[in-house]
């Protein structure tokens, strides 16, 4: 699906074909706001704003990020054109370094109705996809691309 978005008299276009979902790699209970990730992004990879364009945190607050008109900066080879979306969570407790899927219930909610919007509003054709999917990683610590298939296909 394109979408226009302006700035100022420039029309910004991005054709939207996927949307990846993340994690992000934080301890299960760990209490993450959109701003530390954002501080995370600019302060200590450099970019200019946070990457994702939602962030789902514990409570299962869906959070904007970077402006959908913007490329994200959340799987590289493939931002321009995605939505990227980020849960917070993804590893075990203790060890940062086991992944697990610490989804808690309102976190499950809130994806399924994030997904179910961009997939019924504005964009039907994109297909659901894991980060993993395009890197060697285990991020979102769940198979994405199979649980919400059935988003992808009904609304193509």
């Amino acid at each position: 699906m394109l979408k226009v978005a302006t700035k100022g008299s420039k029309k910004i276009m991005r054709e939207i074909d996927k949307i990846i979902i993340h994690c992000s790699a934080t301890p299960e209970g760990r209490d993450v706001d959109i701003e530390t990730i954002r501080g995370w992004h600019i302060n200590e990879r450099g970019w200019s704003d946070i990457g994702y364009h939602y962030v789902i945190e514990l409570d299962g607050t869906i959070k904007k990020g970077r402006p959908i008109s913007r490329s994200g900066a959340h799987t590289k080879g493939y931002n321009k054109n995605s939505i990227g979306i980020c849960y917070v969570g993804g590893t075990e407790k203790d060890d940062i370094k086991i992944s697990k899927d610490t989804r808690t219930a309102a976190q499950k909610e809130s994806l399924t109705k994030l997904l179910l919007e961009l997939k019924t509003v504005d964009y039907c054709k994109a297909v659901i996809h894991s980060h993993r999917d395009f890197a060697n990683k285990t991020c979102p610590s769940f198979d994405a691309t199979e649980e919400y298939k059935y988003i992808s296909d009904y609304y193509e």
